[in-house]
């Protein structure tokens, strides 16, 4: 018995050794942002690199948030509002922050009532439709960018963040996510709402939406993240400088004068790291659920 025991124990340690070195090794990355976004450009330069800053500086940040644009833009009636002038690397988070959240909004709710029908209706035509979307998860997105460029503009929306949101809201793959979990929504359930006299969308919002919950915050992370780091995306749809993303607010510093300055872009960096890691941190129980049932679903 004292063997097994000892063998459990030094096989727990193993894990946590293992997790331990992965953690630093996937957090690293981020603590070089923070932390060289606080060095002097001197120290940033410097031939020998130093883990922490020797002088912490927020001369990077104070460099960010010096250029000035205004927050927004009206035009009506032949007369022009202008809003309070703000940094620029604000406003570019701000819209990022808007396209993502709007973004992760928008394909829950819709991938989630898709993949309830997909996973519960009976209908004519429903295992093509959801094998097209198979299929359109294996279809790069660079193959369908023309079209959707055209799409864009016929509607009148390119150079606006809609631009952006629009092509992301029908994910193939969100609906191919939530209809596996749709899939472990019991018949008896809906049968008996149904029996109680609630309609289609009751009986989602109350019944369905509460058991894929874990799948809707799993989602929630992958297109939160999958819409903020679609740099290609936002390069063809946004041109403008009024409506441009904190990743291409820093591309820009990278091409520009600040070409070499990599305390800046650290700090740009940095700042563009936070949304993430709330977002994370917000649904990161959901996303730990969804994984679990999706590895025991098997």
């Amino acid at each position: 018995m004292s063997t097994v025991k000892e063998k459990k124990g030094a096989y727990a340690i193993t894990c946590l050794v293992i997790l331990f070195i992965l953690a630093v090794l996937f957090t690293f990355p981020l603590y070089w942002i923070l932390t060289g976004s606080l060095k002097t450009q001197l120290e940033i330069n410097s031939a020998t690199p130093t883990l922490w800053p020797q002088e912490f500086t927020l001369e990077n940040y104070q460099k960010l948030l010096a250029s000035q644009m205004s927050l927004f833009e009206i035009n009506a009636f032949g007369y022009t509002i202008t809003g309070p002038a703000i940094a620029s690397a604000i406003k570019w988070l701000l819209n990022t922050v808007i396209m993502a959240v709007a973004a992760m909004l928008l394909t829950c709710l819709t991938a989630a009532m898709a993949g309830y029908v997909l996973a519960k209706k009976r209908f004519y035509g429903r295992d093509f439709i959801f094998g097209l979307m198979v299929c359109a998860m294996a279809l790069p997105k660079q193959v369908i960018l023309i079209p959707l460029v055209q799409q864009m503009a016929a509607l009148g929306i390119h150079n606006t963040l809609l631009a952006v949101i629009f092509p992301i809201v029908g994910w193939p793959f969100g609906v191919f996510l939530m209809k596996q979990f749709s899939e472990n929504v019991p018949g008896e359930v809906l049968e008996s709402a149904r029996i109680d006299g609630a309609g289609q969308w009751r009986t989602f919002y109350q019944i369905v939406y509460p058991l894929i919950k874990p799948g809707v915050g799993a989602l929630a992370i992958f297109t939160f993240i999958s819409s903020w780091n679609d740099y290609f995306m936002q390069l063809i749809m946004l041109n403008s400088n009024e409506v441009q993303t904190i990743s291409l607010g820093i591309a820009k510093m990278q091409a520009g004068p600040e070409a070499n300055d990599f305390g800046l872009i650290m700090a740009g960096a940095a700042v563009a790291a936070v949304p993430i890691l709330i977002v994370f941190i917000a649904f990161q129980k959901y996303f730990t659920q969804g994984i679990t049932m999706g590895a025991v679903k098997g």
